[in-house]
């Protein structure tokens, strides 16, 4: 598979990627790496595996690309937890991202057709649904993550979970409700 082919598919699966980094990303590596820095990292590496790739669909490859999405992710976890790395003991980043983060710079495409307060909205459910989806257990993250984000149906995901697909389809119910919960918690300020 040539580069230029990667490249399409990159492109076209850019955004779901983007959302499922934000999504499984922790709240420390949030706080000390942007989420653009993690997509150019997974593209690079994707880019630099294009060689072992053996295309067989667009649906195979979406699997690879959000595998090594998220085996990078928890490469990142493992260093950030390494003794020396401590978060504990550092100062937490900028919350809002800084300047030139993913979410500055779709506001500011976001700008030129709604109003200020529809992009604070916007940018306040964002990180409400992060903040939601950190007090999730991880195996509710993935299924949710895997079905609305990289649209894996319940027989793929049950093929990548190890469960049978009727198992994928309850854990998939009970993450989304318990998701609703935290949010629904959040908003009423408990």
């Amino acid at each position: 598979m040539d580069e230029a082919e990667i490249g399409r598919l990159l492109t076209e699966n850019m955004p779901a990627l983007r959302a499922f980094v934000r999504l499984r990303t922790n709240r420390a590596i949030r706080d000390r790496e942007s989420h653009s820095d993690l997509v150019q990292s997974i593209c690079r590496e994707v880019l630099g595996g294009a060689e072992r790739l053996a295309y067989q669909g667009e649906a195979a490859f979406r699997g690879w690309l959000f595998t090594t999405a998220l085996r990078k992710l928890v490469e990142r976890q493992r260093h950030m937890r390494a003794l020396k790395r401590d978060v504990g003991r550092e100062v937490r980043a900028d919350a809002g991202g800084g300047s030139g983060s993913d979410p500055d710079i779709l506001w500011a495409a976001y700008a030129t057709v709604t109003t200020p307060s529809m992009v604070l909205s916007a940018r306040e459910q964002m990180e409400s649904l992060e903040r939601a989806f950190d007090e999730l257990p991880d195996d509710y993250r993935e299924v949710i993550t895997l079905h609305k984000i990289v649209g894996l149906s319940h027989e793929e995901i049950a093929r990548q979970t190890g469960r049978n697909e009727a198992a994928c389809r309850q854990l998939l119910r009970r993450a989304l409700i318990r998701l609703s919960m935290v949010l629904e918690r959040a908003d009423s300020g408990g």
